[in-house]
């Protein structure tokens, strides 16, 4: 049986909040990720703690995750103790800088999933390629711009014209090559504006065609427009049962022709690929 696969949609939800945790389980998010980090306040995080510990019982649903707050941080090791709660899936780990940050983490969780977000400091967009361990835990990789901005001592993060600005574009792009290096899954940033779902759309729909295959998500709102950038089209499954059986048949070719134009052995790796997410 071939895995499952990867979220399209990684909803944050504060884990301080009975109300929006609630409102998370009910949405159609492929992943949750309970968040105990930036967006709970220091002297909430107990209580946050506390309200994950009493999540209800379920059968089946979406993935649920917990990003603990960093390493050699004071709470890092209470979170841990939500971890021991059997449905939840896996660890998001904050401000990783090297793939010696999972090492070090997995010493205390054993083999658990653990999806790094991985430029949020300066040092970290030196180490992408240090995550590249086939005995590591790591199933999934994303980069955030706010944490990078405000280490960085940034004023924007946007040019004049709106653009995210080289720095940022450059950390997105670092994090994509990265995740595929090591063979995890690739999970672009945050979309800030919850009011422009179609800047929600375009970006989640630019993400998917250069290779990100999910997206994370602040808004239960967010969620449908990203599941369906993140859903192959019936052409493009056409196309790519197309191409599959092309080879199947010619096993030995390098280069067939699919529909009048010419594909190859990477046409056929990328096919593949639109099927395995059409799986869902």
């Amino acid at each position: 049986m071939s895995a499952a696969p990867p979220p399209r949609s990684w909803l944050f939800v504060p884990a301080d909040s009975d109300k929006k945790v609630m409102k998370a389980l009910d949405s159609d998010a492929d992943a949750i990720i309970f968040d105990l980090e930036d967006s709970v306040a220091p002297d909430q995080k107990a209580a946050a703690r506390d309200i994950l510990k009493n999540l209800p019982s379920r059968s089946g649903g979406p993935q649920w995750w917990v990003r603990i707050n960093p390493l050699r941080s004071d709470d890092h090791r209470k979170d841990l103790d939500i971890i021991g709660k059997a449905d939840v899936h896996g660890i998001v780990l904050p401000k990783t800088e090297t793939g010696g940050d999972l090492v070090e983490l997995a010493h205390r969780t054993g083999n658990i999933p653990i999806h790094a977000i991985v430029t949020e400091t300066p040092a970290s967009l030196f180490g992408l390629l240090s995550y590249r361990d086939p005995k590591s835990s790591l199933v999934a990789m994303s980069w955030g711009a706010e944490d990078l901005s405000a280490a960085l001592g940034a004023s924007s993060k946007y040019d004049a014209d709106g653009s995210l600005s080289f720095t940022y574009r450059m950390a997105r792009s670092l994090c994509l090559a990265g995740a595929v290096a090591a063979g995890v899954q690739p999970v672009d940033g945050v979309f800030a504006d919850l009011r422009d779902e179609a800047g929600l759309v375009a970006e989640a729909s630019a993400a998917a065609r250069e290779g990100f295959t999910g997206k994370l998500a602040i808004h239960p709102a967010q969620v449908a427009p990203i599941n369906a950038a993140f859903t192959p089209s019936k052409e493009d499954v056409a196309h790519a049962e197309a191409i599959v059986a092309a080879f199947e048949a010619q096993p030995g070719a390098g280069v067939l022709s699919v529909g009048g134009k010419m594909v190859d052995l990477p046409h056929l790796t990328q096919a593949r690929r639109v099927l395995e997410r059409a799986t869902r």
